[in-house]
C-alpha cells in the first residue's frame, strides 16, 4: 500500500497569539526597543488550529504525511535585521516541532531559516543543524530575502556553498521557496512565487553547482514555476550556453512538486518531468483555498489530479511516496523505524 507523503505543507493557521506576537516583535524593531516575552501558547490551542484544518483536510483528502514547515508568506526575511530573523525563525520552527511532537504519525519538520539581506549565513547554518537535531528532514531556502528585488546572489554563487555544505554534511535537501513580497509591482503568490520558481532553475542551468555538490537536493515548487511549460526553451537554452543536457546537468538533483492547481496542468507536468523528479505536494490550506467552479472540487485537492493520471501504479508510488522517501532521508528513516 502506497503511503501519500505530501511535500509542500506550511503552518498556515498558526496561533493568533503567536502572529500577534509578531507584530509585536516588528513593531519593536521599528521603535528600537526590546519585544515582549514570547506568550504562552497551549497544546490545545495548537490542536485547535490543526484538528479544523490542515488535520480534517489530510484525512478528507486521503494523504498520509505532510511535510511541514512555518507560513512562507510570513517567514519575510526582509523586515528588521538578521537578530529579528533569527528570533523570528527560532520561534517558527519550535512551534512545527510542537505540532510534529503533538501528531508524530501526520506531521514531519522542515524549518525556515534566519536569513537577512546582507547578512552572512552562520546564522542560517546554526538554527538547521539545531532543527535536524529536533527530528527536521529539510529546510526552506529563500533565494531572495530582499522580498522580490533580486538583490542577492545566484544560488549557484560562493556565497551559499557554507549552507550547502552543511546540507550535505547532515543529508537534508532544501525547497526553494521565496516569501511575502515587498516590491508592490509583483503579487507574492501569482507572481513572486512563480517567477522565483522559475528564476531558481535557469540560475541552476547557467552554473556548475553539483558538479561540486553532487548530493546536493532541491525541491522548486509550484509545478516547478513555468520551467515545465517552457521545457524546450530551457533544453535550447543549456545547448546554447554549452552546458550538458539537462537530464544530467541539473535533474539529478532538482525536483519539482505538484502544487499545480488544475488538470491540464498536472497533465503537462507528468508529461514532460520524469517521473523520478515529481513529489506530491498540494500546500493547502495556502495560497489558492477556494471551489474550482468548473469542476466543484478544491483547486488544492491534488491528489484528484494525480489518481486522474493515465499511468501505471509503480509510477504514481513514486510520486507519492517513493521519491519522497529518496529526497528525504531523514524522513525514510523515521517511517522505517516506526515500521512504515
Amino acid at each position: 500500500m502506497t503511503l501519500v507523503i505530501d511535500c509542500h505543507g506550511h503552518y498556515t493557521t498558526a496561533p493568533e497569539a503567536h502572529n500577534q506576537w509578531r507584530e509585536a516583535q516588528k513593531a519593536a524593531f521599528k521603535a528600537g526597543v526590546a519585544p515582549p516575552p514570547y506568550p504562552e501558547i497551549s497544546d490545545e490551542e495548537i490542536r485547535h488550529t490543526i484538528d479544523a484544518n490542515q488535520l480534517r483536510l489530510i484525512r478528507e483528502r486521503g494523504a498520509d504525511i505532510t511535510i511541514f514547515s512555518p507560513r512562507a508568506s510570513a517567514m519575510a526575511h526582509h523586515v528588521g535585521d538578521e537578530a529579528v530573523s533569527i528570533e523570528w525563525a527560532r520561534r517558527c520552527n519550535d512551534l512545527i516541532a510542537r505540532v510534529v511532537g503533538l501528531y508524530p504519525d501526520v506531521f514531519t519538520g522542515v524549518c525556515m531559516l534566519p536569513q537577512s539581506p546582507g547578512a552572512d549565513l552562520k546564522g542560517s547554518i546554526a538554527e538547521l543543524e539545531r532543527c535536524v537535531g529536533m527530528g527536521f528532514v529539510g529546510c526552506n531556502l529563500n533565494p531572495d530575502p530582499g522580498g522580490g528585488h533580486f538583490d542577492h546572489p545566484a544560488l549557484t554563487d560562493r556565497y551559499w556553498y557554507p549552507l550547502y555544505e552543511k546540507m550535505v554534511e547532515l543529508d537534508v535537501p532544501a525547497m526553494i521557496h521565496v516569501s511575502g513580497s515587498c516590491n508592490p509591482a509583483m503579487h507574492a503568490t501569482g507572481a513572486f512565487y512563480i517567477a522565483a520558481d522559475t528564476v531558481a532553475f535557469m540560475q541552476l542551468i547557467e552554473g556548475d553547482l553539483f558538479a561540486d555538490f553532487p548530493t546536493l537536493r532541491f525541491i522548486i515548487p509550484h509545478g516547478g514555476g513555468a520551467v515545465p511549460y517552457h521545457w524546450g526553451r530551457y533544453r535550447g537554452l543549456a545547448d546554447m550556453l554549452k552546458k550538458p543536457a539537462l537530464d544530467g546537468h541539473v535533474m539529478k538533483n532538482v525536483f519539482f512538486d505538484t502544487c499545480v492547481y488544475h488538470q491540464p496542468g498536472i497533465d503537462l507536468l507528468a508529461e514532460v518531468i520524469d517521473t523520478g523528479n515529481i513529489l506530491f505536494g498540494s500546500e493547502m490550506v495556502g495560497a489558492v483555498r477556494g471551489i474550482d467552479p468548473q469542476t466543484g472540487q478544491y483547486f488544492d485537492d491534488t491528489k484528484r489530479y494525480i489518481d486522474a493520471l493515465a499511468m501505471d501504479a509503480d509510477r504514481k508510488h513514486a510520486i507519492f511516496e517513493g521519491n519522497a522517501r529518496r529526497v528525504f532521508p531523514r524522513l525514510d528513516a523515521q517511517l522505517k523505524a516506526r515500521g512504515r
